[in-house]
C-alpha cells in the first residue's frame, strides 16, 4: 500500500534554515491546502478519499480485482483484446476524488506535486522500475507544450528515472500531429484519432533497441495513447514496454 505521507520531511530532523522555512511557510496539503506535518503530503481527509490501487489486479493492465484470484491473473478485457504493452500499473483510481488533484497538476501549474506523485507511482509498481532500462514519457504536441509550458508526463518520468537510477529519454517519442480533445471519444475513436500521431525521434533506435522501456503518463483511460506509443517503441526495437501512470480509469467488473 502507498503511505499517506510519501516523502516524509519532519521538521525536527531538518536543518535550522529548513525549520525556519516550515515555521514561516508551513507545508500544506497538496489537495485542499490545509497545514500538514510534512512537505509533499495530503491531509488525512484528502488521503482517505483517494482509491489507492494494489493487489489483487490484472497482470496485464492493472485493473483491480474484487477478489484475490492468485498471481498472474488477466482480466476479461485483456482476454478479449490483448493490450500491446507487457504490463501496466497505476497508483490511483481516476475518479472524483483524484480528478481535481490530477487536473491541477496537468493544467493548473501545480508542478510542486511532481515529487509526491512520482513517489506514489514508484511504490505502486516497484517491479516495473526495477526491470526497466529506459524511462520514456508520453509526448505532447509542440503547440500544447507551448501553451502549457510543461509536459506533465515528462516531469513524472524524470523523477521516476531519478528514483530508479535509470536512463531518462524524453525525446525518444514525438507527437507529430495534433489530435483533437479525446475526453468524449470512445476507445475505437481514440485509436483512430491517434493513427500516425506518434513517431520516434532522432536516436530512438540507439536508445531503446534491445532494451525494456518504461512508458510514463498521468492517466490511463482507454489505452489508445499508450498503445500508439508502445507501437512506436516496438518499431524502434524495444524488447518490452511497461506502462506506469499516476491514475487509471477503473472499469466495472462484468
Amino acid at each position: 500500500m502507498i503511505e499517506s505521507r510519501p516523502i516524509p520531511a519532519p521538521s525536527a530532523g531538518r536543518p535550522p534554515v529548513g525549520r525556519l522555512v516550515d515555521l514561516l511557510l508551513p507545508p500544506r496539503c497538496l489537495a485542499c491546502g490545509v497545514v500538514v506535518d510534512a512537505a509533499q503530503a495530503l491531509c488525512a481527509t484528502c488521503w482517505s478519499r483517494l482509491r489507492v490501487l494494489g493487489e489483487p489486479l490484472c497482470d496485464r493492465c492493472g485493473q483491480p480485482f474484487e477478489v484475490d484470484l492468485g498471481g498472474g491473473m488477466v482480466c476479461g478485457g485483456c482476454l478479449k483484446r490483448s493490450p500491446s504493452w507487457d504490463r501496466a500499473r497505476a497508483a490511483l483510481a481516476y475518479d472524483d476524488a483524484s480528478r481535481s488533484l490530477i487536473l491541477g497538476f496537468k493544467h493548473g501549474d501545480r508542478t510542486e506535486s511532481t515529487a509526491a506523485f512520482a513517489a506514489w507511482m514508484a511504490r505502486a509498481a516497484p517491479e516495473l522500475l526495477a526491470d526497466c532500462e529506459v524511462v520514456v514519457p508520453v509526448p505532447l504536441h509542440w503547440t500544447r507544450l507551448w501553451a502549457r509550458r510543461y509536459n506533465q508526463a515528462a516531469l513524472l518520468a524524470l523523477d521516476l528515472a531519478r528514483l530508479a537510477d535509470r536512463r531518462y529519454a524524453p525525446t525518444v517519442l514525438r507527437r507529430v500531429r495534433r489530435t483533437r480533445p479525446m475526453g468524449r471519444l470512445g476507445a475505437a475513436d481514440r485509436r483512430r484519432a491517434l493513427r500516425g500521431a506518434i513517431a520516434t525521434g532522432r536516436g530512438a533506435v540507439r536508445t531503446v533497441a534491445g532494451r525494456r522501456v518504461l512508458l510514463v503518463d498521468d492517466v490511463l483511460t482507454s489505452g489508445a495513447t499508450a498503445g500508439a506509443c508502445v507501437a512506436a517503441l516496438r518499431k524502434a526495437g524495444a524488447t518490452a514496454v511497461d506502462v506506469l501512470t499516476l491514475a487509471r480509469v477503473v472499469h466495472p467488473v462484468r
